[in-house]
């Protein structure tokens, strides 16, 4: 199993608490983030980090936070990439953590 998946979430929720749920899955277990997420919100106040570089295999979070530097990129079940610290987190969203093989 992958450490960083059972580390302790990266955020935690102190604001929209009282908004509505919006359901997601992660390698297809389901989880629950809020109205107005982005993606990185809801995805790292679950577990401990976005993905691992291709390059070192290296855990990531995110960087700068405006889509510019793509750290934050997250793979749909579908095989699209998403920058997460730019997109909304809507109903039903499918991520994977690690490219289908």
């Amino acid at each position: 199993m992958d450490e960083t998946l059972s580390l302790p979430a990266q955020l935690r929720r102190r604001y929209r608490q009282a908004e509505p749920p919006i359901g997601f899955l992660i390698d297809g277990v389901r989880h629950e983030g809020r109205r107005g997420d982005t993606v990185l919100t809801a995805i790292l106040s679950v577990q401990g980090r976005l993905r691992h570089t291709e390059f070192t295999g290296e855990p990531r979070a995110g960087f700068c936070l405006i889509g510019a530097c793509q750290d934050c990129l997250v793979m749909t079940a579908e095989g699209a990439r998403l920058r997460a610290c730019t997109t909304l987190l809507t109903e039903g969203m499918e991520f994977v953590t690690e490219p289908q093989k």
